[in-house]
């Protein structure tokens, strides 16, 4: 018994001394991961940032219209949104900038034509709108294209005479440098079949020399009659116009040819826009010097919304004239090469004045001679009155020049806005009046980056839809299919560049967008497919379902 006692006492003692030999169980408290709360995550798609290797990302992080930061799906640990949108694999990139399009406000006596198919359909428009504004008011419009019309034809007098027998019309081809007049308009300009051609245009007369209606480059001559529209009907119809843009992808303009006194109304347009907008960027013509100057000095840089652009200088016509100033006679016209707008001197005069002005400007240039003229005159403007980061830059560069030209560009920084879309468009007019290697090498965009020379792509509103320029920029396809120089095509990334970032860039903004990285603003826009490995032949076809502008949703399908 005793010994059962002391084996108990022993058993016990042990038990408590091996108890207080154990480690206390520790339980070490996580603490709460804190996550950063932002405006908008984008994820689960296939993002373009478009920046200096053309990265892809999965994930998009956004706030106060900003981009924070790309990346994978990780991001999502690290921040949380109030909005968070699946792009469910769709592609995700920076909005288009047009940098070289024209954006009006219409009146009540203008008629769309950019959609019509037909003469007869044309007619129709002109018939509705003289029976709504009544005898002897003029109408307007603007859009046709002989090589849209079924009739294979450009519409003549007489057919807007057998539509509106009792008003005076004026319908303005695409592209702008051509209308056709009816025979109430010609008369009300005292415009006579022995009216010589006005200089730098073209009063066009058929076979017995009357005249048919189509007035070259100069249709001013007629157009100065119509009468001033409203303010009130013009800002409406300009909002709506500018707010359109958005379906399209495109989150920035640069808004060609416009006037000073013109400038009030997009101030008052974006000060209280009424529905969402692009931001845009006016090109001035330099007409009027002090005008400039009086905008300049009020509104200074202006604001990421809007804000004054380059200087507009028009040096020649276009090849819906044609009067684009080219080196060589057009095909079958003798010796006819088009025009200058105003004398050699004095274009050489305004250049100079401009630049030493301390503006960078935008140049119209189609033919290949005013090219070479516009860079001869530069080249030399900048040797004797160097400038760092001019920028300035040709709109349109349609015909490809000589290979000095070419290296002049690359030696003194000008730049390009490049409208490959004509290839497309204007495949017909080209066809008529160019041949052999000029009209193959027509809107080159390869050869000119092969000099190094910058290459934005724009649009100019033929048509406005950007996927068209960067169908036609790597395909080189005019609407019948045929293709043009296939050694001036360019990779889909390169179009997309050109068509963001460059744009950007060409405005001095590439700091703040046109790419989708840290700190830039964040206009993007969604597509319904894959434009990096859609066929060629579908990029038309690509829809632009949600469109963004400083991180807020503007625009959705």
């Amino acid at each position: 018994m005793k010994s059962d006692k002391i084996r108990s006492i022993i058993i016990l003692t042990l038990a408590i001394f091996l108890s207080s030999c154990e480690q206390p169980e520790t339980t070490e408290s996580t603490p709460d991961i804190v996550m950063e709360q932002v405006d908008l995550i984008l994820t689960n798609g296939k993002i373009l940032t478009v920046d200096s290797e053309f990265s892809i990302a999965n994930t998009v992080i956004v706030n106060d219209g900003r981009i924070v930061v790309t990346g994978d799906a990780s991001l999502l640990e690290q921040y949380e949104s109030r909005s968070l949108v699946d792009l469910d694999g769709k592609i995700l990139m920076p909005g288009f900038i047009d940098s070289h399009t024209h954006i009006r406000g219409r009146p009540e006596r203008y008629i769309e034509l950019g959609e019509t198919e037909s003469i007869a359909e044309i007619q129709s428009l002109i018939r509705r709108k003289a029976d709504e504004l009544g005898p002897d008011e003029w109408i307007t419009g603007y859009g046709w294209s002989e090589d849209e019309l079924a009739e294979g034809r450009r519409p003549l007098r007489q057919d807007l005479d057998a539509a509106a027998p009792r008003n005076p019309v004026t319908l303005t081809r695409a592209g702008g440098h051509s209308a056709v007049v009816s025979t109430s308009a010609l008369e009300l300009a005292e415009i006579t079949d022995a009216t010589p051609d006005p200089e730098g245009g073209v009063i066009e007369r058929d076979d017995n020399g009357a005249a048919n209606g189509i007035i070259r480059e100069r249709q001013g001559i007629v157009g100065r009659l119509v009468p001033d529209s409203t303010y009130e009907e013009l800002i409406a119809s300009l909002e709506i116009n500018l707010n359109a843009l958005l379906a399209k992808g495109i989150t920035s303009i640069t808004d060609a040819s416009k006037r000073p006194g013109e400038f009030v109304m997009f101030e008052e347009i974006y000060s209280n826009p009424s529905i969402p907008l692009p931001r845009s960027a006016w090109q001035f013509q330099w007409f009027d010097p002090e005008g400039i100057a009086e905008v300049k000095e009020r509104v200074g840089d202006g604001d990421e919304f809007l804000k004054i652009g380059p200087i507009k200088v028009f040096v020649d016509g276009g090849f819906t004239g044609p009067a684009a100033y080219t080196l060589e006679p057009y095909l079958n016209q003798g010796d006819y090469r088009g025009y200058l707008n105003m004398p050699e001197k004095e274009l050489v005069t305004m250049l100079n004045e401009i630049h030493d002005a301390g503006w960078q400007m935008g140049i119209h240039a189609i033919g290949d001679a005013a090219i070479e003229l516009v860079v001869d005159t530069l080249a030399d403007t900048l040797n004797r009155s160097p400038r760092e980061d001019h920028r300035h830059y040709l709109n349109h560069f349609s015909m490809r020049p000589p290979e000095r030209t070419m290296e002049l560009m690359s030696e003194h920084s000008i730049h390009i806005t490049q409208q490959p879309n004509f290839t497309y468009t204007l495949e017909g007019r080209y066809v008529a009046n160019l041949d052999g290697w000029r009209l193959e090498h027509n809107n080159p965009i390869r050869s000119p980056m092969d000099h190094g020379i910058t290459v934005a792509i724009s649009s100019d509103i033929l048509p406005i839809g950007p996927l068209v320029g960067i169908y036609a920029a790597i395909s080189r396809k005019g609407m019948s299919g045929r293709v043009f120089g296939a050694d001036e095509a360019i990779s889909v990334e390169e179009a997309i560049e050109a068509y963001t970032l460059t744009g950007a860039y060409l405005g001095f903004e590439e700091d703040i967008k046109g790419s989708l990285e840290p700190g830039k603003l964040a206009d993007m826009i969604v597509l319904s497919e894959d434009i990096l490995t859609a066929d060629h032949e579908d990029i038309m076809n690509i829809v632009v379902e949600k469109t963004y502008v400083g991180g807020k949703l503007v625009y959705s399908n």
